[in-house]
């Protein structure tokens, strides 16, 4: 069974169907990982396309650690979805970092080392933390448990819930929008969270047969892209100052960035 199957990898593909082309445009903006500046710089881009009243747009989650204000945008795009005008509607998916926050919240002793050693300690200083404050006669165990007490305090009301909220997927037609991509041998309906929020071992390399195109973050491209079934929009905002959406129209694909840095 596992010859016929790498048998048939082998065989010639047939050309990947083309890219959607929906009717009103959809803007997918990648990981923004704490860089308020740059979210409102690519908004002001976003601004200027047509259509505006008929956009919809979709964050593909990672608003959060690294970069120096994650509060600012979970802020921004939390009031943004609330109130998308002058765009049509604005969605915003979980990404690994967000899941990663919640299991220091819900589960600080253990999952708290993995989170703040994954930019979780830039998240706590954006709301006016100090990761490294120990309480006196503390242990570690107990300081990591007094962390997330004031992390829960210091989050603005109906915050955490909105964030346990975020969806992993989106889909409209051929057109799939996950946080980190997917299994591409199982269905959209069958795909775990894990794949979703952290990437399958095979969806880099292998295309999908059913003919979506899923848009994804998570990975860090230098440049963005769309080929086989896959659109790239991770330009490593909080490394290198380039944030990118995807913007699909019935007119095509145009990816818009905010300004890359200069070179030193």
């Amino acid at each position: 069974m596992a010859i016929s199957r790498f048998l048939k990898r082998l065989r010639p593909q047939p050309p990947y169907p083309d890219l959607p082309a929906p009717k009103d445009p959809i803007c997918i903006i990648g990981d923004i990982h704490g860089r308020s500046d740059l979210l409102d710089t690519l908004v002001r881009q976003l601004c200027c396309a047509p259509h505006l009243g008929r956009t919809r747009v979709i964050l593909v989650g990672d608003l959060i650690d690294r970069g120096p204000d994650s509060a600012g945008v979970l802020a921004c795009v939390r009031d943004w979805c609330d109130a998308p005008a002058p765009f049509a509607a604005v969605d915003c998916l979980m990404g690994n970092h967000e899941r990663m926050m919640l299991d220091f919240l819900d589960d600080p002793v253990t999952q708290g080392p993995h989170w703040l050693s994954h930019g979780g300690e830039a998240t706590l200083e954006s709301f006016g933390l100090s990761p490294h404050r120990r309480p006196p006669d503390s242990t570690a165990d107990s300081a990591l448990v007094a962390l997330r007490d004031d992390l829960l305090a210091a989050l603005p009301e109906g915050l955490q819930d909105w964030i346990r909220a975020r969806p992993l997927i989106w889909q409209d037609g051929p057109l799939v929008i996950t946080h980190a991509g997917a299994d591409p041998d199982s269905p959209m309906e069958a795909q775990s969270d894990t794949s979703l929020l952290w990437g399958h071992r095979a969806f880099l390399t292998r295309p999908r047969r059913d003919g979506l195109w899923v848009a994804h973050g998570h990975v860090i491209t230098r440049t963005p892209e769309a080929r086989t079934g896959r659109i790239a929009v991770d330009t490593g905002a909080w490394q290198t100052g380039c944030l990118t959406a995807a913007r699909l129209a019935a007119d095509g694909l145009r990816f818009i960035s905010t300004p890359p840095p200069e070179e030193p």
